[in-house]
């Protein structure tokens, strides 16, 4: 078994109209406000459960993070004792943290330049706190196509995460290793989504068939790829544990349960996800011309890019690159990199919004039209700090 998980939260947007001239466009007591109330349901008691699981098997027990910048920063204003965890999870040998963009970014998909920079700082931050460069790496939402992967390859990343999507995968299994086309220093990692998304989506639906779901049973799922796979690739948000499932579906009781569940049986054991890739060979090639993601069930990116909106925002704010650049102010410089964070754009999404569905997690918006105008009032602001900032050179 392969555990991943993304640790995650970004900055949100204060409200701005078009007649503010603040350069504070962050809204810090929301940000600070909703950080807290996860740091308390998930990830102090999680990463507990984690330390502890570490402990009780001896080592035997291995996981993958990654934790984006932006989150790193909430750490360090608002709950450094939980970055301490993380530090302490490092220190054991049974943790990876792995490698992505630093700002949670689509730079990929706009900006090749700015998408280097912000996984190489990513990077360094990893590597300052935890005392690990990242081999590994997934790009935002597990974003990815060949394209992705030939870039990665070249900054000297071995191995790459993405969705295990079944249009990609066809008649192939995700409980392999691949390589992408033309790539044969770089290997892929495919989530297997049927079993992590029982974990992520279903834990505490009582009108799942598979309702309640113990350790024992998943445990027996898991042995059931032996012989026709390498690893079973549980990727998912961190906030899993406690906030998508809260403590009462018994998730905690899960997780502190399932790796004597799986270990027991001594047909399966857990890797960190570079361990898979130095343990097992790639079984061949996965041609993946087109983005996917990890996303709603298209696995496409029609969350962060389905509406006018969304693209419209999108190249505008990667539209003013040179120039923050040019500015070298600091400040600004960091703000418009916040302004790139995914999030952003998923607010904007209007698909299936009235239902109540995953977009208006932690939405700080009434609609996608509100998040929209919002944002671009900032990016006008943007444009004239610009401009104030050449007209004083």
């Amino acid at each position: 078994m392969v555990f991943y998980f993304q640790v995650h939260q970004p900055f949100r947007l204060r409200r701005y109209t078009i007649f503010d001239s603040d350069i504070s466009y962050f809204d810090d007591w929301r940000n600070e406000e909703v950080f807290k109330k996860v740091a308390a349901k998930c990830y102090i008691p999680a990463t507990t459960a984690i330390l502890d699981l570490i402990k009780r098997h001896k080592g035997n027990f291995r996981i993958s993070y990654s934790l984006t910048g932006t989150i790193i920063e909430q750490f360090k204003l608002w709950a450094p004792e939980v970055l301490d965890m993380f530090i302490e999870l490092s220190k054991t040998g049974c943790v990876e943290f792995i490698a992505e963009t630093y700002y949670h970014s689509l730079a990929f998909l706009y900006n090749r330049d700015e998408f280097v920079h912000q996984t190489q700082k990513h990077a360094e931050c990893m590597e300052e706190l935890f005392g690990q460069r990242p081999r590994v790496f997934r790009n935002t939402e597990l974003t990815y196509n060949n394209d992705v992967a030939k870039v990665v390859e070249d900054m000297g990343f071995n191995a790459i995460l993405t969705e295990g999507a079944d249009h990609v995968l066809g008649y192939r299994s995700p409980n392999f290793l691949y390589n992408p086309p033309n790539c044969p220093d770089v290997k892929m990692l495919l989530k297997n989504y049927r079993l992590s998304d029982d974990i992520a989506f279903r834990f505490g639906n009582r009108g799942w068939a598979e309702w309640p779901l113990s350790a024992d049973k998943f445990a027996k799922w898991v042995d059931n790829i032996n012989g026709n796979g390498y690893v079973c690739n549980l990727f998912m948000d961190y906030e899993t544990f406690g906030e998508h499932q809260w403590a009462d579906t018994g998730i905690f009781d899960f997780i502190e349960a399932l790796p004597a569940a799986v270990l027991k049986t001594g047909k399966n054991d857990f890797l960190t996800v570079s361990q898979a890739v130095d343990k097992h060979p790639s079984v061949g090639e996965v041609d993946v011309p087109h983005m996917i993601s990890w996303a709603d069930t298209e696995r496409d990116l029609s969350a962060w890019l389905g509406n006018s909106m969304q693209s419209n925002a999108l190249h505008d704010v990667y539209a003013l690159a040179e120039d923050v650049l040019a500015t070298e102010d600091d400040k600004l410089i960091d703000d418009w990199r916040k302004l790139q964070t995914s999030d952003h754009f998923y607010y904007m999404c209007t698909k299936w919004f009235a239902d109540g569905d995953v977009h208006k997690y932690f939405n700080p918006y009434e609609s996608p039209y509100d998040a929209y105008i919002n944002y671009m009032n900032i990016l006008d602001n943007v444009r004239n700090r610009i401009a104030e900032t050449a007209s004083s050179r």
